[in-house]
This record gives C-alpha cells, sequence and structure tokens, in this order.
C-alpha cells in the first residue's frame, strides 16, 4: 500500500518515483524507452492542474497559484480525496431504525429451517427440502426499507418480511405465520396467514424488490422495478417488533439476494434505503479518480508547442511518455485498492467501460478498452486485477442474465459488447479462463437468451402486431406444410405474423452473433503469448464441465440447466465451424466441417477422458483387458499390465469413504453443528452464479456427502491423462506424436482431419446434446401444443356460438367471454411461440442438429469398421444419432421441413443402416442402448419415407436385419421385434387397412404423431426377404414359430386371467377400485395377443409350406399347434350375452380402450382364410383335416364371426330382438366383399368337411387315447423307455425339453407306433 511521508517514493508494485526521473532515469517500473524526458516545470504544473481539478471542473485560486510538481503531487492528491468526506455522519445517520451487522447477509447459523444450500458469500441459497426458510442477519423497526431478490427459478417460493419470533417448519414458511408478509409469483398471491390474489407471475431472471414502511406500516412490492402495489398494510409495529427479510423455497428453488452490497438495479423508489449502506466515502473517492484518470486521456502535451492539447479519449494510447504514466502511477496508487471492491467496480468502473460502448460501432473502434486493461495490469498488483477482473466480470454476467427484455434487446446486446471487450484482451482472457469463467462464474449464461413469460413487457405486441396459430399438423411428409382451407384473412393474418416473427430474429440474430464471438475470442489458438493459446485453457475447463453435469445426473444443484446447454450448444457449433472451415482454407487436405466426423482412436487411446460413461462393449476397464491383443494387433497401443487390476466396488466406496471422512477430520466441530462447510465444486443455479460453500441442515447432520474429486476414479482409466495434466502437444502433437490421434487403426485413411483440439471440441458437443439439450427441445414443444389445445378450445367455442339460439342471451354471453379468455390466451402464447421458434426451432437450429445428426453417423460407420475396437465408442454416440433424428422429425416446425435439408434422403438411408445392423450387434452389451436401437428401428418402419430408407440399405444388411428379427423370442426382449414384424405388415392382412381401431373412431383423437397411429405402409421387399429367410433355412421357420406360439399362448393365458380377476372385482356388492397397472398389464397382454397372431398371419401368407408341406420335419408339428390355438381362442369371445369378455369390455374401464372384438377375430379369421382357402388343394385338406381333428374345435365358432346366433341363444333371448351379435358383416369400411367372400367359403367348406368327417370318424377306445392330451390316438413310441403318446404331444414336447413325460428318461428318439391287429 501506499507509503505515506515526504518525496514522491512508495512501496506499490516497487515504483521507485525519485527526483531522478525528471533525469530520465526509470528503475523498476516502465520498460519504456523514453524518446525524451520529463516536461519542463511549468507545462508539467499546467498539466498537473488541469488534470487534477475539483469536482466541479475549476481550481481554486489559491491551489492554481501553488506550484505543482510530482514531489508534491502525492500531497495535493491527499488533499483533493480529502474533501467532502462527510461519510461518518451518514453512516450514523443510516444506522437509525436498523439492527444487526452493518454487512448484511443471510443468517447461516441460527436464522434458517430445513436443509439449505448457501454461497460463499451468504447471499444466494438453494432450497434442499420441502419446504426451507432462512432470514437475513439484519432487522429494522423504523424508517423505509427496501431489499431486491434475483430470482433464478420461478417456482414456489414465498419472499417478504418476518419477525425474531416467526417460527417456520417444513410446511409453513414465510407469510404462514403471524407477523410475516410473503409476495409468491409462482402461485401470483400474498401471504399472511390468509392468501389473497395479488402481483404479477415472476419467471427466471427478474428482480424482486421488498419495500416495508415502518412509518406508515405498509408493506409493498416491486418487479421488474414496476410497482404491484401496497400488499399488506396496518403490519404489527411497537416495541420489540423488528422485521427482518425473509424467504421460504421449495426444492431446487434458487434466488440471491442484494441487501446493498452492490448496487440496487432498480432504486427509484424515493424515500427508501437498502439495509447495507452503500460505501459513500470510497464512492466518492473513487468517482474522482476516475475524473482524473479520464482527464488524463482527455488532455494531452504538446512538447514541440509547449502548450497542452485536447484529444480524442477514444483514440486514445498509452505510447510511454514519461509524464503521463508517472501521472497515471499516482492515479492508480489509490484506485487500485478501490477497484477490489464489489461495490465499486459495478457501480463505477463497469459504468464507465460502457460508457465508452455507447457511442455505438464494433467493438474493435473503441480501443481506449483494451489500453485501460493494459494500465490495470501494468499499475496494479497482481491479486488487485485479478479480484477486479473477476468481480468486473461477475458484474457483467449478472447485468446479463437479470435485464429485462425489451424489443430492441438493447441491454443484453450492450452488456455483451463490453465482454467482448474485455475478453480481446489477451492477458485478461487467458486469467478468466484459468481462473474465472468456468471455476467461479456460470459462464455459460452468457449464450443462453431467455424467454419472456410476460410478452407485453418485453414489448412483442409492437413487434408482433397480429398473432396467427398454426393448425394441427403431422410430422412425416409435406402434407403437414399445408394450411388446409384457409382464408384470405387468415393468410394475410399468417403473413402479417410471419413478418413480425423475421423482424424479431433479426434482433436475436444479433445477440447470438456476439455469443459466437465471445466462443470464438476463447477458442483462439494463436495466442501463445505469455503462455499457453487460450483454446487449450478453454478445452481442459470445458472438459471439466462436461464431467460435472456427466457424473453428478441426479444432483440438481451442480447440473447447469438445460435451456443454458441448448443455447451454448448452438453457439458452440457455430465457433467450431468456423475455426474447422478456417483450417480447411489454409489446409485443403483436412475435411471441410460438412464432412466432420470423430476419428474412433479417441475413443481407446486414453487421450480424451469420458468419465464413467458406458461405453458400447460394457467398462472400459473391462475392454481394456478383454481387448488387450486387438489394441495392439490394430492400433498398435500397449497396455501397462501393471494397470490391468481390477477396481471392485468395495474399493471404490473404501475410498470415498476415506475421503469424506478425510474431509470431516478437517471441519471444525462448529461447523458440523450447522451442517458443515462442505467442497462443493458443483455449480449452483442460484444468481450468484459462484461455487456453494455450505450445506445448511436444521437436523445438525449433513445429509450429503461431498462429491469425489475429479480424478479420483484416475487408476480405472487406463492410460488417461487428467485434464490439468494436458499440455498443447498432448492434444495437437508434434514431431511425429499425432496427439488425440495416436494408435490411428488400419481401417481409419490416414488424412488430415482437423486440428485435434476442435475433435476433442466436437466430441464435447455431442456429449452435450446427450446430457440435457435433447430433453430441453422435447420439453419446449409443450408451448405449441398449449397452441394447439387452446385453438381447438377456440373453435369448438365458436361454434357452439353459431349454434346458440338467440332466446338463451346468458347461454350466448358466458360463451362470448370463454371466446375473449381463449383469444388472448392465444394471442399471448402465439407471441411466446414466435420468440421460442426464433431461439430454438428456427431454420438455423435444425440445421445444427442435423449436422449434429451426421457428425454421428460418419462417427458410428468409422468405429464400425475397426470391428473389435468398435466396442470403445461410447454409447451416447448412438444415443445422439437416435435422439437428433428424433427431434428433427418430432419438434421443429412444419414449416422447417426435414425433407428441406441437404442430402437427407442420404442420412435417412445411412441412419436406417446403422439402426438394422446394430439393434442385434453383440459387440453392444448395453441394456439400455440396445432397447433403444429397437425402438428406433420400430418408429423408423412406421413412416412410409423412413421405411422406404430400409429398403433402400444394401441387400446384405436388409437380408441380416430380417434374420436377426425372426431370431427366437426366447431369452431376449421380443416384444419390440414382433411389432416391427407387424409394421411391415400392416396393410396386408385380413381386415388391417385401419390407422384407429373402429370402435375408437368417436372417441377423442390422439395424437396424430405417434408411430402406432400412422396410415399402414407395408414393406413388400421386405416380407418377400422373410419368406425366402423361412423358406430356405429349415431350421430356423420351426425355432421361431415355436417361440411365437409360445409366447402367445402366454400373452393369451395372462389376459384370460386377468380380465376374471376384473370381472370378480367388479362383481362385488362392496366399492371396488381396479389397479390402473393391471387394466394396463391386461390391455397390453391383449395387444401382444393381436400382434403375435398377425405374425402367424404374415408367415402362413408369405411361406405357407412351412405348416402344409409335410415333407418338412416340423410342419405337421406347427400346424397342429396353430390349429390348437385357434380353436381355442375364438369360443373365449362368443355368446356375447353371458361371454366373460364381453361383460369385461362393457365396463369401459380407462385403460382397456384397444380391448375390443374385431382386431383379434379377424387376426384369427386372416389364419383361417389363408390355410383353408387361399391355398392348394392338398394343403386345404391337411389344414381341414387338423382343424376338425382338435378337439376344442366347434363350427359354431365360424359361424359366430359371421353373426350367427346360437340355436339356444335364440331359444332362450327371444325377446331380445335388439342385441346386438359381432359379426364381420358390419365392418364392411375395414373387411373389402372379396374377404367376406372368402369367410362365407370357408364356412361351407368346413360345415361340409365336418359332416363327413363325423360320418366317417369311428369310435376310438379310450385305452387307445394319447395319455397326454386324450384328443388324438397313441402314434409314437419313445426310445429307450417305451412310453407312448401322440405325434404331436411328443414333437412339442420335444421342442424344449429331452426328458420322457413319465419316467423322466432321456429321450434318444421317436419311432411311429402302429397298434396290432389282433389287440
Amino acid at each position: 500500500m501506499t507509503s505515506r511521508g515526504a518525496g514522491t517514493a512508495f512501496s506499490r508494485k516497487n515504483y521507485r518515483l525519485s527526483t531522478e526521473l525528471e533525469k530520465s532515469k526509470v528503475t523498476g517500473l516502465f520498460p519504456f524507452c523514453f524518446s525524451q524526458g520529463i516536461v519542463n516545470s511549468r507545462l508539467l504544473n499546467d498539466y498537473l492542474h488541469r488534470i487534477f481539478t475539483n469536482a466541479d471542473g475549476n481550481q481554486s485560486a489559491a491551489a492554481y497559484r501553488k506550484h505543482l510538481t510530482f514531489q508534491n503531487l502525492q500531497e495535493h492528491l491527499d488533499r483533493l480525496l480529502a474533501e467532502e468526506d462527510d461519510s461518518d455522519d451518514s453512516r450514523d445517520q443510516g444506522a437509525e431504525g436498523r439492527l444487526g451487522p452493518s454487512t448484511v447477509v443471510l443468517d447461516h447459523t441460527s436464522g434458517f429451517e430445513g436443509l439449505l444450500l448457501v454461497d460463499d458469500d451468504l447471499l444466494g441459497v438453494i432450497g434442499h427440502s420441502n419446504f426451507g426458510s432462512i432470514r437475513a442477519t439484519t432487522c429494522v423497526y423504523k424508517g423505509k426499507w427496501i431489499y431486491e431478490v434475483l430470482i433464478s427459478s420461478q417456482g414456489l417460493m414465498q419472499i417478504g418480511w418476518c419477525t425474531l419470533n416467526c417460527r417456520f417448519n417444513q410446511e409453513e414458511g414465510v407469510g404462514d405465520t403471524p407477523d410475516s408478509y410473503a409476495y409468491d409469483g409462482n402461485r401470483v398471491r400474498k401471504w399472511n396467514v390468509t392468501t389473497t390474489n395479488y402481483g404479477k407471475s415472476w419467471a427466471a431472471g427478474d428482480i424482486v424488490s421488498c419495500l416495508i414502511d415502518l412509518d406508515e406500516g405498509t408493506i409493498a412490492f416491486c418487479l421488474n422495478g414496476i410497482s404491484l402495489g401496497t400488499a399488506f398494510d396496518n403490519i404489527t409495529r411497537g416495541a420489540g417488533m423488528a422485521y427482518f427479510p425473509a424467504i421460504s423455497l421449495s426444492f431446487k428453488e434458487s434466488v440471491a439476494f442484494n441487501f446493498g452490497s452492490r448496487p440496487l438495479r432498480y432504486p427509484l423508489v424515493e424515500g427508501y434505503r437498502p439495509l447495507q449502506d452503500p460505501p459513500v466515502a470510497d464512492l466518492v473517492k473513487t468517482r474522482k479518480l476516475l475524473g482524473y484518470l479520464k482527464n488524463v486521456i482527455h488532455i494531452g502535451i504538446d512538447v514541440t508547442e509547449g502548450k497542452l492539447v485536447e484529444r480524442d479519449m477514444s483514440m486514445w494510447q498509452l505510447q510511454g511518455e514519461p509524464t503521463v504514466l508517472i501521472t497515471l502511477a499516482h492515479i492508480f496508487n489509490y484506485f487500485s485498492p478501490l477497484m477490489c471492491k464489489v461495490y465499486l467496480v459495478e457501480d463505477v468502473l463497469m459504468t464507465f467501460l460502457l460508457s465508452i460502448l455507447e457511442q455505438g460501432g464494433a467493438v474493435e473502434s473503441h480501443p481506449l478498452i483494451q489500453q485501460l486493461l493494459d494500465l490495470m495490469w501494468l499499475l496494479m498488483e497482481e491479486y488487485e486485477v485479478h479480484e477486479c477482473l473477476k468481480q468486473l466480470l461477475m458484474s457483467l454476467l449478472r447485468a446479463y442474465r437479470f435485464s429485462p427484455i425489451i424489443p430492441d434487446l438493447g441491454l443484453q446486446i450492450h452488456y455483451l459488447r463490453l465482454t467482448i471487450a474485455v475478453l480481446k484482451h489477451e492477458k485478461s482472457r487467458k486469467y478468466l479462463l484459468s481462473n474465472v469463467l468456468f471455476d467461479v462464474l456460470r459462464s455459460v449464461v452468457f449464450f443462453y437468451i431467455k424467454s419472456p413469460l410476460r410478452v407485453e413487457e418485453a414489448g412483442l405486441q409492437e413487434l408482433i402486431p397480429t398473432t396467427w396459430w398454426p393448425n394441427r399438423f403431422t410430422k412425416e411428409g409435406k402434407e403437414g406444410k399445408e394450411v388446409k382451407e384457409e382464408s384470405a384473412e387468415e393468410r394475410l393474418r399468417r403473413r402479417a405474423y410471419e413478418r413480425g416473427c423475421q423482424r424479431l430474429k433479426k434482433r436475436i440474430e444479433v445477440v447470438e452473433g456476439l455469443q459466437v464471438e465471445i466462443l470464438k475470442l476463447l477458442l483462439n489458438n494463436k495466442d501463445r503469448g505469455g503462455g499457453e493459446a487460450s483454446r487449450y485453457i478453454f478445452l481442459n475447463k470445458f472438459r471439466k464441465f462436461l464431467q460435472e453435469n456427466a457424473s453428478n445426473r441426479g444432483n440438481l444443484t451442480v447440473l447447469c440447466p438445460p435451456e443454458y446447454m441448448v443455447c451454448f450448444l448452438h453457439r458452440l457449433i457455430a465457433a467450431l465451424r468456423f475455426f474447422w472451415d478456417g483450417h480447411k482454407a489454409k489446409t485443403p487436405a483436412a475435411l471441410s466441417s460438412e464432412e466432420a466426423y470423430i476419428p474412433p482412436q479417441l475413443f481407446y487411446n486414453g487421450k480424451v477422458d469420458y468419465f464413467d460413461l458406458q461405453r458400447l462393449g460394457g467398462l472400459l476397464s473391462h475392454l481394456k483387458k478383454t481387448l488387450k491383443d486387438d489394441l495392439a494387433a490394430k492400433a498398435n497401443v500397449l497396455i501397462d499390465p501393471a494397470e490391468l487390476h481390477a477396481v471392485t466396488m468395495d474399493d471404490l466406496d473404501e475410498d470415498e469413504e476415506s475421503a469424506t471422512s478425510a474431509a470431516q477430520s478437517q471441519r471444525p466441530s462448529a461447523a458440523l453443528a450447522i451442517g458443515g462447510a462442505l467442497a462443493r465444486p458443483g455449480w449452483l443455479s442460484s444468481p450468484t452464479l459462484g461455487r456453494a460453500n455450505r450445506f445448511l441442515s436444521t437436523a445438525a447432520v449433513s445429509l450429503m456427502n461431498p462429491r469425489r474429486p475429479l480424478g479420483a476414479l484416475e487408476k480405472i482409466k487406463v492410460r488417461t491423462l487428467s485434464v490439468e495434466q494436458r499440455t498443447e502437444e498432448d492434444i495437437e502433437g508434434s514431431h511425429g506424436n499425432e496427439g488425440l490421434l495416436l494408435g490411428r487403426p488400419p481401417e481409419e485413411p490416414d488424412q488430415p482431419i482437423t486440428e485435434n483440439s476442435l475433435l476433442e471440441i466436437l466430441d464435447g458437443i455431442v456429449m452435450m446434446y446427450n446430457l440435457s439439450v435433447h430433453q430441453q427441445l422435447g420439453k419446449m414443444v409443450g408451448v405449441s401444443d398449449d397452441v394447439n389445445e387452446y385453438a381447438m378450445a377456440l373453435k369448438d367455442t365458436e361454434g357452439k356460438i353459431s349454434r346458440c339460439p338467440r332466446r338463451r342471451r346468458d347461454i350466448h354471453d358466458e360463451l362470448l367471454k370463454s371466446q375473449k379468455v381463449f383469444s388472448e390466451k392465444l394471442n399471448h402464447l402465439s407471441r411466446r411461440l414466435a420468440w421460442i421458434n426464433v431461439t430454438i426451432y428456427s431454420k438455423e437450429k435444425m440445421q445444427d442438429i442435423y449436422w449434429l445428426l451426421r457428425v454421428c453417423i460418419r462417427t458410428i460407420e468409422h468405429g464400425d469398421r475397426t470391428g473389435s475396437l468398435f466396442a470403445f465408442m461410447p454409447e451416447f454416440y448412438l444415443s445422439v444419432a437416435i435422439n437428433s433424428y428424433s427431434a428433427l422429425k418430432n419438434y421443429f416446425s412444419p414449416v422447417n421441413s426435414m425433407e428441406d435439408l441437404p442430402g437427407y434422403d442420404e442420412t435417412l438411408m445411412r441412419l436406417a443402416a446403422i439402426l438394422a445392423k446394430h439393434f442385434a450387434d453383440s459387440r453392444i452389451v448395453g441394456t439400455d442402448i440396445r432397447d433403444s436401437l429397437m425402438q428406433a428401428l420400430a418408429s423408423y418402419v412406421c413412416y412410409p419415407h423412413s421405411l422406404r430408407a430400409v429398403e433402400r440399405i444394401p441387400e446384405e444388411q436388409r437380408i441380416s436385419m430380417m434374420k436377426n428379427l425372426l431370431a427366437p423370442y426366447e431369452q431376449r426382449p421380443w416384444a419390440q421385434t414382433n411389432w416391427i414384424l407387424v409394421r411391415l405388415w400392416r396393410g396386408c392382412g385380413f381386415g388391417y387397412r385401419y390407422t384407429r381401431l373402429p370402435h375408437l373412431l368417436k372417441t377423442k383423437p390422439e395424437d396424430a404423431s405417434l408411430p402406432s397411429l400412422q396410415k399402414p405402409c407395408p414393406s413388400t421387399l421386405l416380407q418377400r426377404h422373410m419368406a425366402d429367410l423361412l423358406c430356405s433355412d429349415r431350421d430356423l421357420a420351426p425355432s421361431f414359430l415355436n417361440s411365437v406360439l409360445n409366447q402367445l399362448n402366454w400373452a393369451f393365458s395372462e389376459f384370460i386371467g386377468m380380465i376374471q380377476e376384473i370381472q370378480q372385482a367388479a362383481e362385488r356388492l362392496e366399492r371396488n377400485f381396479v389397479d390402473s397397472r393391471q387394466l394396463k398389464v391386461c390391455a397390453t397382454c391383449f395387444d401382444l395377443s393381436v400382434s403375435l397372431l398377425r405374425v402367424l398371419e404374415m408367415t402362413v401368407t408369405l411361406a405357407p409350406e412351412i405348416f402344409l408341406d409335410w415333407n418338412r420335419p416340423s410342419s405337421e408339428l406347427l400346424l397342429r399347434r396353430l390349429a390348437q390355438l385357434l380353436s381355442v381362442l375364438i369360443p373365449c369371445f362368443r355368446a356375447a350375452e353371458r361371454n366373460l369378455f364381453d361383460r369385461v369390455v362393457n365396463l369401459r374401464l380407462p385403460g382397456l380402450e384397444s380391448v375390443d372384438h374385431y382386431p383379434i377375430l379377424v387376426a384369427v379369421t386372416g389364419i383361417l382364410v389363408r390355410l383353408l382357402v387361399d391355398t392348394d388343394v392338398q394343403g386345404a385338406e391337411r389344414a381341414t383335416a387338423v382343424l376338425l381333428a382338435d378337439p376344442c374345435f366347434q363350427l359354431r365358432s365360424i359361424q359366430y364371426l359371421l353373426g350367427h346366433a346360437e340355436p339356444s341363444a335364440l331359444a332362450a333371448a327371444a325377446p331380445a330382438t335388439d342385441k346386438h351379435h359381432f359379426s364381420l358383416h358390419t365392418y364392411t369400411e375395414y373387411i373389402s366383399a372379396e374377404e367376406l367372400a372368402k369367410v362365407d367359403r370357408m364356412l361351407n367348406h368346413l360345415s361340409e368337411e365336418s359332416k363327413q368327417a363325423a360320418a366317417t370318424t369311428l369310435p376310438t377306445s379310450e385305452e387307445d387315447l394319447c395319455p397326454i392330451c386324450y384328443a388324438h390316438p397313441i402314434s409314437a413310441i419313445f426310445r429307450p423307455c417305451s412310453h407312448k403318446s401322440c405325434k404331436a404331444c411328443i414333437n412339442q414336447h420335444l421342442m424344449n425339453n429331452k426328458d420322457c413325460f413319465f419316467c423322466k428318461a432321456t429321450i434318444t428318439g421317436v419311432d411311429d407306433f402302429t397298434k396290432p391287429a389282433s389287440s
């Protein structure tokens, strides 16, 4: 600090400014080569008097007569800064009416209830329990007071005032007890024991001002500087009544308080004082010193003319003039310590820097800020510069985040421009990157554009004066873009709305462009002066940011909010592609960003840390052991045997326990009593944007353990460098070292891709999308869904108005009120939707996601070529490929159709090839990712465009896919593969051309975008592949069909059992509620039964010889099993007046909507028609014989399909002539006349054959019947035990078991058995 006394020598930065300076000798301060010395004493005197003026800009006569030199300048400065210093009086006056410490913070020792996370500065708080409460350390009992709350999340919170006597708990907080008063912007209410409507709804990024007037006894609130009116009056006052600022907030909600430690954002309320006094004396000094600094910049010395000249401040440069430099040194001697205080940085320094940029123009046209930063680094102590820059960036971030949205986004643009100006300074940028942007601040906020909750205040009404809302659209094909029956008025409204959206888009693009400029500065790799380039510092911080978000998926206080991630991803893609294509321009052999991909060696060479993320082949430690030989042979990567030790979960638990105990041993006992001060490296969602360092718990026990330090798992990451250890050479490589590309496999082309650092950033972008971006894209579609729902409600209301009788004015008036409400809501939502479409779902954002999809596709293709090494690829690459395609298809506006994207058809085909190949890839072991691949393929075949893409993949891959789909259903998830086969058949089966079931047509339509509700689009090409496989592979067909029949038997049995339980519950006299989960399982079993029957119909149609060619070993058995199932199925649905199925269906239970006669009976009919009618004579005879021989077969079942009532039913229920029976004839819109004619032919054929069979059948002795089924004669004898049964029973048994029915001996063979004639 300053060494005050005689002379000019002082110790700051070893300044040795003595009289020798006048002889041009400078030691230890300025490394400049002066072309000339200090100016003469007369000119110096004039110069110093012009620089150091009074506040009014004039010098007194006495002061002006005093000759100023550098010897007496310090004394002169001391005298100037001492003027008007009456801060003591003001401080005493400010303390009146207030009790408590002068520095106001949250009371983390005793003034809280519940579990809370509090920031280091004790101003930010996050709820960590049901409804935690906390108050401040200072209270007021007299006067007018104000404090501000920065809202970081818009959830349930109650903010206001309370007294010391208020007692809160997990259910009751501020405003729920007497003498506590609160405003709740989430529910738009005020609270004081009772509650009433008050104020406006708040949103994240708003600022609430809390005002209390203890002279008048009133409490009021303001939202973003706009008064909400008096909330409470006649509050309790008097002896012992003092009010503390307080808040109650629910789990994961977060705010930050400003009691006056920073300048209030909205200090416009006259007569109100902040709870914490501003540093008045320091403010006066700082403003004076800043005025002197401005004078130095504004006033120059013309040495040749010997006079002072005025200069343009914007063009000032630090040129090494000794007189100017020494003058600046004296100013900074006082100015520097003040710049470590947050209030002064925000109120004085940031305001001054912003004023420099107010003149407009590009940031580059204002070099003064760069010159000032040079001065700070030159004339301030290093720790002072560091603190000043940290506080400056924190103030900028707060100002950007909590500025209200105005139509031109001018405030956001202003703060971003200053951020760019600061980051353009190389030394400042590197310091901020290394120590502040990711470590102290949540810098990702700079890339976020918040969505306005109140469109009126954001000025969207002026920007988009005309509103319009789209009709419902489909997610597939061009039909969704067409506006049906659009009138001329609607067309004009739509065009006016689109023009307003374009105006909004242009303004938002300005902000986005500035955000990209910030990232371009952070990704600069040419600023190697004075250490590592900015890009490599950013890389290490970015990787740690990803690790925090990947390793703490369950800890919401650590995760970066997904809405920030979305914006960060798009800006990072823009900056990355800028540098990628810039490198391509310099290196023509490299790939352009349109061809970008991640080479497979990054996944196994250990140069990039993927933390504990799952690989396709399992854990990394396991893969390093099992594939070490492949790594050595293919990639020349050798694994140190000493590093291949197994790490068990017990080891990890021991490590964690030791780390926890060590942390607790260092923690003082007093800290434990309040929950402890935990080292929490995670980011908070509180507006303080800092690190949480205190976990408060009224239970006096910490419920949270410190997260494992980064790198604690290094021992299982073989050959992986920690983030802190990596250098530029480790990333980019040099002198034969390939850096990140070490271990190139032979399948990978030896071609430069781009700079290695850009590859790692691209890898991080893919990971970011997987972490939370996709989830957020789906969440924001909800606004569009709301618009559709309100549009339907408005249309319905308008229809009711047109139909309302004129005599019913009361109804007509109510309908008009409803119409007005719906119209106002739609006007609001349509403007909000315009904002969301521009910031999230615009054409440019869609192209970013599409580019990311193509990157993942190319990466997967390159990784697949490496054979077994493909197992090292992280699972999230496949997930992002699947999810990004889903987002493009389902989330983006129909105006931005996927079909308009370049290379759409090729991309669709390449993704189809990936899904077709890898859904059954043995190299992929994760259950979740295998299920995701299966579901994606199932969705793919539901839409015409994507199904055609599957048909365009190479024939070999198509056949392989169908073979995997036809694998036996046992021991694997088979429902999705069965669904895929059904979709390939839908549109070809008997009565199987419907989109919605006939009985559901009159119900509320479901979401038309669901894959199950797409129009039938069968694939004859894939059907042909299936037929060829089943016919050519004699082992495949029996095993597949046997598994299908087994699963059908199980599914239908479960269904029948469940509807019996449902019926029994419904018949009980007492009130019963059927479990909704049971109903869902029941409906699922029914749907599975229908789909399995359709697969059987598909098989019988495409390859009937599997059942009817008895030269094949299992044909007769399969046919008998099929006939047995069909014979059992139909009777379950007959006899409507006493049938169990009908009684349950008639209950109309929610969850059983899909359960009906039609879907299952037409599937059964389709199989029978294919077997008995649509086949050759021999096949029909065999099928007929087997069906009639089945003991469960009843001809009445076939008659029931055509609506023929049973004789017994006719006799017993003659009066009930209006009773409806099921009949295929009633579904003429779904079943063609040709199909009905075939059913009639089938019934006639079975009637004739059953009569002949009855006439020719001889009675069979019970001793000659099969002892297993008692339906067929004994026809087989087992070896070696000689037990007997019919062929059908033993053949079916041998498919699943080799033991004898009776003696459990292993059966080695089966011979035909014929009863001797003598017997």
